[in-house]
This record gives C-alpha cells, structure tokens and sequence, in this order.
C-alpha cells in the first residue's frame, strides 16, 4: 500500500526563511499569545506563548528550483507561519491540519497546475492523494487552504 506523507518546509529552507524570505524581506518574530497558527515547519498548530513568524513562501518555486523546472506564472509565494527558532519538525505520522475545507492541487513535472480536487473530511486525504498520484503526469500535490488559499503542505510519491 502506497503511503502518502505531509512534508514540511525542509530545514535547510526554513534557515533560509528566517534570514530573510521569498520575498527578501527579513523575519520579524512575535510571542503568539493565543496560539493555533498553523506551523509549516513542524505541521502542528502553535501553542499559547511561542515564539513564531509569518514568512513569505514559495513553494513551486522552490520545487522548480530542485528539478530544474519553470514554474512559470504558476511561481505563486504566500504567507506561512513557522517558528521564529529552529524546531524539531513533525511529531508524527499521518495529515496534519484536516480541521477545515482543503484542495489538493496537482503540479505536472512542468510545473503546471493540472487542476485539483476539494477535500472537505479528514478521512478523505489519502482517497485524494491516491487519486492524484495515480495519475502519471502529476509530479506532486499541494495541500492549500480553501479560505484564504495558503500553502499548507507537499505530497510527493513516497
């Protein structure tokens, strides 16, 4: 059986983000007195008190980066939350933020949206990864939020 895993911002990336974003503006960090941001560094939503910032993210970019792609007017950045201070990644297992109305988009090996599929229960992510990475032509999926269209998490093929 295929698995599907959530990955986070990779830690070299992260290092790069609090020096200075993908929009080379500089961190600026802040205490989140309520918590509940949703953290792409450790795919966990923050608790009261820590120390986190909200950086500019682009993620296809940097995927296109790695496999040497144009990701075209797809090269999309964004706000993600992330902690101020290195952290110790995921905990664990299986899909993180599943709390609300999600879409996974696909990406071909171009990095071209080849559309994407509405998610609206937790039990129905692994469904949409299967079908998404089934199909040959996608190279991965990003998992964004509905509301505000934010960049949560990457599915590659395991």
């Amino acid at each position: 059986m295929t698995t599907y895993t959530a990955r986070p911002i990779d830690p070299s990336v992260l290092k790069e983000l609090r020096s200075a974003d993908d929009a080379g503006r500089e961190m600026v960090p802040v205490t989140d007195e309520e918590g509940g941001a949703p953290l792409r560094c450790c795919l966990r939503r923050s608790a009261p008190g820590e120390r986190i910032a909200l950086v500019s993210y682009a993620p296809l970019r940097r995927w296109a980066a790695e496999t040497d792609t144009d990701p075209g007017a797809y090269d999309e950045q964004g706000p993600v939350f992330i902690h101020a201070e290195e952290c110790a990644g995921p905990a664990g297992d299986g899909h993180p933020f599943t709390n609300g109305h999600r879409t996974v988009r696909r990406y071909s090996a171009e990095g071209r949206i080849l559309g994407g599929q509405l998610v609206e229960a937790a039990g129905d992510f692994d469904a949409a990864f299967r079908s998404a990475l089934d199909d040959p032509a996608v190279a991965l999926v990003h998992v964004r939020a509905v509301e505000y269209g934010c960049f949560l998490y990457e599915v590659r093929r395991d």
